[in-house]
């Protein structure tokens, strides 16, 4: 019996073993491995936003929730109400009609109760606005074009330079752990837990950079660049797509960015710089 026991978990060390020298493995191969870990991507029958995937998306998600409740609780008001309504004032019940042309106090109730609405909806809606325009002080920025039909991205801090290409795998080349339609051949990498400024313009026609899971939407415009910035704290994958209609190849404009730990992340430049020019 002890001899079993002793094997099994002689076994289950080797396991353990291999399995972290394959990690490691991977690793150093490719230095973005670590984002493979965790996947933050839309799946079927999806009934609301992805998962929040930075701060931006949490803000914007918590006002969506607010501003949903709130018209929920206006439609149900103003739907008993009109049942109330129905029933107090029909014909059958009221054989002489009012008289009655207004009402002072219900005049100022419904004008001062949805100017207090909008007050709540506006304070953290300017709030959001003044927070999403504040890219100051990235540790990152990175230049995106957009092209009939893929992404360009280019770093211009970075030592050296690295400038290249992210092209969506055709469907017949997809391989196990990527997704259809949104995997990459070379996805954006970005350090988790910085800040990452984006400087986002277009070579050709509109195109528009969305990555629902972190709260970003800018259209990419010939001749103009609109910034935009995010932190994504934890180290994972996140998808977004071109959503402007953009040509024949719309639909091959997928965005994948790979979070990784800031070590990794300076192995991966060095890797790119091998690699993807």
């Amino acid at each position: 019996m002890k001899r079993c026991i002793t094997s099994a978990l002689g076994v289950a060390g080797l396991l353990v073993l291999f399995g972290h020298a394959a990690l490691a493995q991977a690793t150093a191969t490719d230095p973005s491995a670590a984002a493979n870990v965790y996947v933050d991507a839309p799946h079927n029958w999806q009934m609301w936003f992805t998962t929040a995937g930075s701060p931006m998306m949490v803000k914007i998600d918590w006002l969506m929730e607010l501003v949903l409740w709130i018209m929920a609780g206006v439609v149900g008001f103003v739907g008993v109400l009109m049942v109330y309504v129905f029933i107090r004032f029909r014909a059958g019940r009221n054989k002489v009609p009012s008289t009655v042309t207004h009402n002072t106090l219900i005049e100022v109730i419904w004008i001062v109760v949805p100017t207090l609405l909008l007050a709540v909806i506006v304070i953290p809606s300017i709030n959001l606005i003044y927070y999403e325009a504040d890219d100051s002080n990235p540790y990152l920025t990175i230049n995106v074009t957009g092209h009939q039909w893929y992404w360009e991205y280019s770093y211009p801090g970075v030592q050296g330079g690295l400038d290249y290409t992210s092209y969506m795998i055709p469907d017949n080349q997809i391989q196990p752990g990527e997704i259809r339609r949104l995997s990459v051949d070379h996805p954006m990498v970005v350090p988790a837990g910085e800040k990452i400024k984006f400087v986002i313009t277009s070579a050709d026609v509109l195109h528009a950079f969305y990555l629902p899971s972190l709260g970003m939407q800018r259209y990419a415009i010939p001749g103009t660049n609109l910034t935009q910035w995010t932190i994504i704290p934890k180290v994972g994958t996140y998808y977004g797509q071109c959503n402007q209609i953009c040509g024949v190849g719309h639909d091959a404009m997928p965005i994948e960015i790979k979070a990784v730990p800031l070590a990794d992340y300076l192995n991966w430049v060095k890797y790119a710089q091998a690699n993807y020019q």
